[in-house]
C-alpha cells in the first residue's frame, strides 16, 4: 500500500511541479504588464474618439450611418472610420480626395 502511494505521489510531483512555473510565470508577466501601463500617463496615451462629430456623420436608407465624403473613392463606408488613407478626417480639403469613378451606361 505504501509502495503504491509513494508512486502516486511521485507520478503526480512533475505536473504539479510544472504547475507551480507556469503560474509563477503567469504573475510576473501580469506584474510586468501592470508596471507599462501605469508607467503611461494620461498626455502620453492616444486619445480615443468615442463618437464621430455628428456634422460628418449621416444615414443613408439601405447601408445605415456613414462619415466622411460618400463621393470620394478611399472613404471606408462605415460608421466607424471615415476613410482608408484620413482616418480622422476631416474630409474638406484632405490631400488624398480622389472622385469615385462612376460608370453609366447610355441607353439608345
Amino acid at each position: 500500500m505504501f509502495k503504491t502511494l509513494l508512486v502516486l505521489i511521485v507520478g503526480c510531483l512533475p505536473s504539479l511541479f510544472s504547475l507551480w512555473i507556469i503560474r509563477k510565470a503567469q504573475f510576473r508577466m501580469r506584474v510586468r504588464i501592470r508596471q507599462t501601463a501605469n508607467t503611461f500617463t494620461s498626455e502620453q496615451r492616444i486619445p480615443q474618439h468615442s463618437r464621430p462629430l455628428d456634422q460628418d456623420r449621416y444615414y443613408l436608407e439601405g447601408v445605415g450611418y456613414l462619415i466622411g465624403d460618400i463621393s470620394c473613392q478611399y472613404n471606408a463606408r462605415s460608421g466607424y472610420i471615415r476613410c482608408a488613407v484620413n482616418p480622422t478626417g476631416p474630409c474638406e480639403g484632405c490631400r488624398f480626395y480622389q472622385p469615385r469613378e462612376v460608370s453609366c451606361k447610355n441607353k439608345a
